[in-house]
């Protein structure tokens, strides 16, 4: 039997057998993952290159940090109107969008490397952070039909598939730059070459397989009070996120997390150099940092429907402040940084699984694709502020002052953790 029977008159639902529900469940995380490897392999190669091709184009290297900017602020400003798309016409159409988006950013830098024009080059790079928002809403799209019990393990399995392409994009970047030495193309540029095509992959794996869409479908099986198309909007997800004590908790961990990590992150190279590292050693802290990040999600993910959203919130609270504690007192030690930049990974992975999935919890189904690219727009516009304060930071203070500024963040988050209350069904993550 179909169910629910009234929603197969939906014009935007799609019924599914309840039988079929644990295998539409695994088909609909192998593709989110799929894509994952490649949204997350495409954006890899060409950010480990792209600071570096800002400076070649703009010929100033105090311009070159403007790449990252660019394709966070292109990340932050699509990340509404992606949302929104998903909203009215399910994940599969706002996924394949920012894809092609960022295939579309990838080609306008290589255009802007080849004719020298650096408002061009941020332009491209801004489009190609649409891939990046996309990587991001695919963990929601995870959650789509996971059952509540199992839903920050879903999410964490699509985390972790980014673990793949971000450890070997920057790998690959090398051979995409030399294969592209006989065209009139920089070699810099080459990474955004091989990245179009990736990103153009990634959107007909998600065009073709991920059928039905699990937005349109979760929907369809939602119960007959929730399949109303009132409460769709956008401003009706940013009314939900404001009414629910938990889903503001779950937007400021997850903002904070991410801002306290970036800025963290982003200086630690420079404080390394400073200190005689050499580039080598130097991808090696930043790899771990990045194992991190993804390799262990799906135990956070675990470990956040065993014990709970609350209690993983306050374990990314704890490990981030570890993180800070171990980086900002180094002194120049290489061994601690990279101790604390491992366990500043785990913390932000901490703090996103369980961040999102409390996300998904405590808002209305018709509201959470509204609700979920309000947290991606709040967390991307926070690390693009964070990465550049924590350079004046460093520049006028030093290493040490960034990551006590990076754990005072943590503060207001842990207070907010505390007095949110929780869920009343003890049942429930």
């Amino acid at each position: 039997m179909l169910i629910p029977n009234s929603a197969e008159r939906r014009p935007d639902a799609t019924p599914v057998a309840a039988a079929d529900l644990p295998a539409l469940r695994r088909r609909t995380s192998a593709v989110l993952i799929a894509s994952q490897i490649l949204g997350g392999l495409g954006t890899a190669t060409g950010i480990a290159l792209a600071a570096v091709l800002a400076k070649q184009v703009s010929g100033d290297e105090a311009l070159s940090g403007l790449a990252s900017t660019a394709s966070v602020v292109g990340s932050a400003v699509l990340a509404v109107p992606l949302a929104a798309l998903m909203t009215a016409r399910g994940r599969r159409a706002g996924l394949v969008l920012a894809y092609l988006i960022g295939a579309s950013g990838a080609v306008v830098t290589v255009v802007a490397a080849v004719a020298g024009i650096f408002p061009l080059l941020l332009l491209g790079l801004a489009g190609f952070g649409a891939a990046s928002t996309a990587n991001l809403q695919a963990r929601y799209a995870a959650a789509d039909l996971a059952e509540p019990a199992h839903r920050a393990r879903a999410i964490s399995n699509v985390v972790w598939a980014t673990t793949i392409g971000a450890v070997a994009g920057p790998n690959i970047a090398a051979p995409a730059g030399r294969s592209v030495s006989g065209l009139g193309v920089p070699a810099e540029a080459g990474p955004f070459v091989w990245a179009t095509g990736v990103f153009l992959i990634a959107a007909a794996v998600v065009q073709l397989l991920l059928r039905p869409d699990p937005l349109l479908t979760a929907r369809a099986l939602a119960p007959e009070a929730e399949q109303s198309t009132e409460g769709r909007s956008v401003r009706a997800g940013l009314a939900a996120v404001a009414a629910s004590p938990r889903a503001r908790l779950a937007l400021v961990t997850v903002a904070v997390a991410h801002t306290a990590m970036v800025s963290i992150m982003s200086m630690t190279p420079v404080d390394l150099g400073h200190h005689g590292a050499s580039i080598d050693l130097i991808g090696l802290v930043i790899s771990g940092h990045v194992a991190g990040m993804y390799a262990f999600s799906p135990v956070m993910g675990y470990l956040s429907d065993r014990l709970g959203r609350f209690a993983v919130i306050g374990l990314a609270v704890g490990l981030l402040s570890c993180a800070a504690l171990l980086a900002g007192t180094a002194g120049g030690s290489h061994g601690q940084i990279a101790a604390g930049l491992f366990l500043l990974g785990l913390g932000w992975s901490a703090a996103l699984v369980s961040g999102s999935a409390l996300l998904t919890d405590s808002v209305p189904q018709a509201a959470r694709p509204a609700a979920q690219g309000l947290s991606d727009l709040t967390t991307s516009a926070a690390a693009g502020v964070g990465s550049t304060v924590a350079g004046l930071v460093v520049a006028t203070a030093s290493y040490a002052w960034l990551n006590l500024a990076a754990a005072s963040l943590l503060l207001p988050l842990a207070g907010l953790a505390l007095f949110t209350p929780r869920p009343k069904d003890t049942k429930r993550p």
